[in-house]
């Protein structure tokens, strides 16, 4: 009887590198970047066909819950678990939770940890390694996918292959990120893949070759199963015991320990997107190798990637630049300097910036808001509630606001009334009155929002009722 394959989405990274327009609140892999889907969307397609496949287990972390809910929602994907980490250990502890997860409801589960920020341009090659793979694990392999590579890349780490080149074999060793000159002479080899992050294992196996190396991790991560609690569709892991976890990634934890470690080579179109720089190389390119995105004009430019998230950009003679523009932000970069964006993020934390975190649309489970404009005393903001969504019954202690309907129709909350607003219709919410908006329709409410008060400050919210598990909550 053939095993359930269970998928294990890893959706919990930050996605720094491709600031601004990802941001630890809004990263990468929840980013329409490639295609019209987001990448986590894509990672969750590509799945689709291969045998024996089982509801997938996503493990995110707090901040992303409602968005990672909601995109998965959109292509019909129903999740057997939707585990959220307190923090981010690396990805050993994650795969161990949602082993564990896995073998209590079938001892002989097969797991495949994919990371939901990749790109992947052949899906049926990368489905017939997923089975080559799976012939492997019922050998009691622990399988690792190598990708094929097309340059002397220094920014990934290898795997050095044994066995017959181009098929799959043991891994010899790990090879950590090289010299160009090491690059180079892996590159004409037929030993050498670019390690890929993604992996295929029985769960039980894993869970046993991680109690014999990392054994305080495993212990860490059972005791943070059993804690976990659940709300609403979310399985949240008990922070005291994650957070005592070890954080290491499944490479070093196990895979670089164990014998049984194998390697099937991938070439299907790979990339991490992990730069601005491998963005543009993932994306379709005109006859002079630029890639553009919204409203752009571009002068006697040669292999640039120019983006237009919100206004008007033109570029005149560049050569070999990235240029990103977002509500609140203008990256200019030359790409052979791209993977230097993080020392930005960095100068930018020590600064204690909020473009590090947030851009200026925040979502919300039920919308989102855009910080249209702010200043001593006010600030403004445009409000979206999707179709059937209601914000939490609330209040504040420092400020009042002022909604003014520009679409759709709002129920509103207002101490003990409840009335509709119509487009071009407002109403006051004074200070420390309880209040709410519902949008009854079935099209997006959008609502001008103008607060006034001494404090305009996120965390001035006191919950009384929420749909969404958030009471007592800021977010």
């Amino acid at each position: 009887m053939a095993q359930d394959l269970i998928p294990v989405i890893l959706s919990g990274g930050a996605g720094t590198r491709l600031w601004p327009l990802s941001r630890e609140g809004y990263p990468k892999q929840l980013l329409p970047l490639v295609t019209q889907k987001t990448m986590l969307q894509e990672t969750a397609l590509r799945l689709r066909g291969l045998p024996d496949l089982a509801k997938p287990i996503v493990v995110t972390n707090e901040a992303h819950r409602f968005l990672v809910a909601e995109q998965l929602r959109e292509i019909d994907v129903e999740l057997q678990a939707l585990l959220l980490e307190p923090k981010g250990r690396n990805t050993a502890p994650a795969a161990a939770v949602a082993a564990l997860l896995a073998v209590a409801s079938d001892a002989q589960a097969r797991i495949l940890i994919l990371p939901a920020d990749h790109v992947i341009e052949d899906t049926a090659k990368f489905q017939l390694a997923v089975t080559s793979g799976l012939a492997l694990v019922d050998e009691g392999r622990l399988v690792t996918f190598g990708v094929v590579p097309t340059s002397p890349e220094t920014g990934y780490g290898y795997i050095r292959k044994g066995g017959e080149a181009g098929v799959a074999g043991p891994v010899e060793e790990f090879v950590e990120k090289p010299d160009l000159a090491s690059a180079m002479r892996y590159l004409s080899s037929d030993d050498y893949l670019w390690n890929s992050g993604m992996f295929l294992f029985a769960a039980a196996d894993y869970l046993a070759e991680l109690g014999k190396f990392a054994p305080q991790m495993l212990a860490s991560c059972k005791r943070s199963l059993a804690g976990a609690e659940t709300d609403l569709d979310f399985t949240r892991l008990d922070a005291d015991a994650f957070l005592a976890c070890p954080a290491d990634s499944i490479d070093y934890a196990v895979m670089e320990k164990t014998d049984r470690a194998s390697v099937v080579p991938l070439d299907a179109g790979w990339s991490d997107v992990g730069s601005w720089a491998s963005l543009h190389d993932a994306l379709d390119n005109d006859e002079h190798n630029n890639a553009v995105y919204g409203d752009t004009i571009i002068e006697d430019c040669t292999n640039c990637y120019v983006y237009a998230g919100h206004r008007l950009v033109a570029t005149v003679g560049l050569r070999d630049h990235v240029v990103i523009e977002t509500k609140d932000a203008v990256l200019v970069v030359p790409k052979n300097r791209a993977q230097d964006v993080k020392a930005v993020v960095a100068r930018l934390k020590e600064q204690n910036r909020y473009e590090t975190e947030l851009g200026r649309q925040v979502f919300r489970p039920w919308g989102s808001y855009d910080s249209i404009d702010h200043g001593d005393g006010f600030q403004v903001k445009r409000l979206i509630i999707n179709p059937g969504a209601k914000l939490s019954l609330q209040m504040h202690r420092h400020r009042a606001e002022h909604w003014v309907v520009v679409r759709g129709t709002a129920r509103v909350t207002r101490g003990e009334e409840v009335f509709d607003l119509q487009e071009n219709e407002s109403t006051f919410i004074p200070i420390g009155t309880k209040h709410r908006i519902e949008n009854p329709g079935d099209e997006p409410v959008h609502i001008i929002e103008v607060q006034s008060g001494s404090y305009l400050g996120e965390d001035d919210i006191v919950r009384f009722e929420d749909t969404y598990g958030r009471k007592g909550r800021t977010d």
